[in-house]
């Protein structure tokens, strides 16, 4: 079967599949889950919800997005977990260890520069290159 190569795409194709990975939500998730754990312990749903409360819907990850973040952090070490039953169904409180608040003033970094860079682009920026 012969490969394909980026140039054998129709054009449009070929950017708008490479615009889909360039919006930023890399690391987003993660960010917010432990910027959340910092405060308070909480289980899943309850961080699912809590995003997409606190950002007035701008952020809308589902349990599919959240869950394996959540078991990537507590095998890292960042995140432990505290079991509890509660109306008869298991719930996993999620607790940010040390590491986790390591890993969240690494995150907070890398955003924090980001956040500057796009800032250097406000409505202004014809001017400053003129």
């Amino acid at each position: 079967m012969p490969r394909t190569s980026m140039l054998d795409m129709p054009y449009s194709s070929r950017y708008q599949a490479e615009m889909k990975k360039e919006l930023f939500i890399d690391g987003v998730p993660e960010l917010l889950l432990l910027r959340l754990l910092a405060q308070n312990e909480m289980y899943g749903y309850e961080l699912v919800a809590k995003i997409h409360s606190i950002s007035d819907g701008a952020f809308s990850f589902g349990e599919g997005c959240i869950y394996p973040i959540l078991h990537r952090l507590v095998g890292d070490r960042c995140l432990s977990i505290r079991k509890e039953t509660v109306s008869g169904r298991p719930r996993r409180y999620y607790r940010l260890t040390a590491k986790g608040n390591k890993r969240l003033s690494q995150l907070e970094d890398s955003w924090s520069k980001v956040s500057a860079g796009i800032g250097k682009f406000g409505k202004d920026i014809i001017h400053a290159t003129a």
